[in-house]
C-alpha cells in the first residue's frame, strides 16, 4: 500500500510541476531528481508550487517546512508530503 501511495504522490507532483513549467521548461524531461531552479522554475512559481502542493494534498504546511531544501526537486517535495501525510494520519 505504501508503494502505491508513494507513486501516486510522485505522479501528482510531477504533473503539478510539469504544468507550471510548460512554457519555461528546459527541453529535457522533468525527472524526480531534477533541480527545480535548473528546470526554470522562478521564485514566484515556487510560491505557487507551495500553494499547489497544499491544495493538491489537502495540507497546510507549517512555516518550518517551507524551506529551500524541501522544494529543491520533486523528490524533496515528495519526502516532505509523505512525512506530512503520515503525521496527519497518526
Amino acid at each position: 500500500m505504501q508503494a502505491s501511495t508513494d507513486t501516486a504522490v510522485r505522479n501528482k507532483l510531477l504533473e503539478l510541476v510539469g504544468s507550471m513549467l510548460k512554457e519555461s521548461a528546459t527541453p529535457n524531461a522533468l525527472r524526480p531528481d531534477t533541480r527545480l531552479a535548473d528546470a526554470g522554475l522562478t521564485s514566484m512559481e515556487m510560491v505557487n508550487l507551495m500553494l499547489g502542493v497544499e491544495a493538491a494534498f489537502d495540507l497546510t504546511l507549517p512555516q518550518s517546512e517551507i524551506t529551500p531544501e524541501n522544494f529543491t526537486s520533486v523528490e524533496t517535495i515528495e519526502s516532505m508530503v509523505l512525512r506530512r501525510l503520515q503525521m496527519q494520519a497518526a
